[in-house]
């Protein structure tokens, strides 16, 4: 990070980051989202809602890379802020060549597993006749791609650690429309083969992006380079303590929407699931641009945390979760208003949106809240208290979650279906913020004994 940054950090207004770290990274991932949105929507409109279905449930499974990719990528940023911070260049030295020992070793393992164990994946989902063909020939392409994805992701995240937001999200967007571009031309021009052409696209854009981000910090970064490639013992313990809270909550999300997929095809048949497929395509768009506004939080918060600047961490934080909650609404308004009409983006038939339509608005009810849960938790991730992000996810995902899933629908049917992921969302919101509120307070009372 270049000096003049870091004074930016330590020193501009939290309002003012907010719009130089956050608006890059909000677009980017905008831009990022629109992989698998636009998956589903070519799908369903060039093959039909069938393979539109199976790409979406072959992509909880493809949460195997962003959970590597975000246990390396997120612990590494923050080791990166932190050690900047403190001015340790020593650190920084060595953050890209032990995150790149790690990408490899995962990636090789992921490839491998996932080509061999794509069916039983899909019968986990609940997946049946053609919905799982369709979603095994596209999983087995996917996976072939797992070094590049993982690799672009995690050092993507190094460079937004680094405060380069823009750059980091020109690279990512970069891939995205070149994925955009090339997914109608593959899946017509491939013909049987086109859901393949569909996941093809989806890694030659990938292996385009690793090839960037490579050469930027092998020729351009003048501050975190690549120099030798191996496990650095301090590095990979922080790392992962810190990455991992961020990983479990990726592999969390694989096995929740696993869950909705199973539970939707066991209480509703196909036309729920179809209806599910959709739902979470539109879902996952609009909850990946707070993810971005995290990204810029992450710096501001980690820094200052690092150089003992509680009460512009205290700021910060404020200015951040009054951002993300106007942020959510932007998509949570249209999204309620407009159910229908984005619903038949994805090649849904008319008779299941006619059906199915109260439940996708009942799926979304509790979205408006969602930008402060992950400030919450992106908060924990940038002080190095992985444990306490780790809780918040725990719980929201498995604990609450998983119990309520298989035993709600059992009592209320389909309809439970709908309504227990924002019931347990609301729930987590609650507890995340007054976990937050706990610690800021405890930064103030150090601050007065200091």
């Amino acid at each position: 990070m270049k000096q003049d940054m870091k004074e930016q950090l330590l020193n501009k207004r939290p309002i003012d980051l907010l719009f130089q770290l956050s608006i890059p990274a909000v677009i980017g991932m905008i831009v990022i989202g629109l992989y698998p949105l636009m998956d589903g929507i070519f799908a369903g409109k060039i093959i039909g809602q069938t393979a539109m279905t199976a790409c979406g449930v072959a992509m909880p499974l493809t949460f195997f890379n962003s959970g590597v990719s975000t246990l390396l990528g997120v612990g590494s940023a923050s080791v990166l802020s932190r050690a900047i911070g403190k001015g340790d260049q020593n650190t920084v030295d060595k953050i890209m060549g032990n995150l790149i020992f790690w990408v490899i070793l995962f990636s090789a393992i992921i490839t491998v597993g996932g080509i061999l164990l794509a069916p039983h994946f899909l019968d986990m989902v609940g997946a049946t006749g053609e919905i799982k063909a369709y979603g095994i020939r596209y999983l087995r392409v996917i996976f072939i791609g797992s070094l590049f994805v993982n690799f672009t992701q995690s050092a993507n995240m190094v460079m937004r650690g680094e405060g380069l937001m823009k750059k980091a999200m020109m690279i990512m967007g970069f891939g995205a429309l070149l994925n955009i571009i090339l997914d109608p031309i593959l899946m017509t021009v491939m013909g049987e083969y086109a859901i393949e052409g569909a996941a093809l696209a989806t890694i030659t854009a990938q292996f385009v992006q690793a090839v960037v981000t490579l050469h930027y910090f092998l020729k351009k970064s003048k501050v975190v380079k690549i120099h030798k490639i191996k496990s650095d013992e301090e590095i990979k313990k922080e790392m992962f303590g810190v990455g991992s809270s961020a990983m479990m909550m990726q592999l969390l999300f694989m096995i929740q929407q696993t869950m909705l997929y199973k539970m939707a095809f066991k209480y509703g048949g196909d036309p729920n699931g179809i209806l599910m497929a959709a739902s979470l395509r539109v879902y996952a768009f609009s909850f990946i641009p707070l993810w971005g506004m995290s990204q810029g939080l992450q710096p501001v918060v980690g820094t200052n945390f690092g150089a003992k600047q509680y009460d512009r961490v205290r700021q910060a934080m404020k200015v951040f979760s009054i951002g993300g909650l106007i942020l959510a609404a932007v998509f949570w308004i249209p999204s309620l208003l407009l159910s229908s009409q984005i619903l038949s983006l994805f090649g849904v038939e008319a008779s299941i949106i006619t059906q199915g339509v109260g439940n996708f608005r009942l799926f979304y009810s509790v979205f408006i809240l969602y930008g402060v849960m992950v400030m919450s938790i992106t908060f924990f991730q940038s002080i190095g208290n992985g444990k306490k992000a780790g809780i918040i996810v725990m719980l929201r995902q498995l604990f609450l979650f998983v119990p309520a899933m298989i035993l709600l629908p059992m009592e209320f049917g389909v309809k439970a279906v709908w309504f227990t992921q924002p019931l347990v969302d609301f729930i987590m919101i609650v507890v995340g913020i007054i976990m937050m509120l706990g610690e800021l307070n405890k930064m103030s009372k150090e601050k007065v004994q200091a």
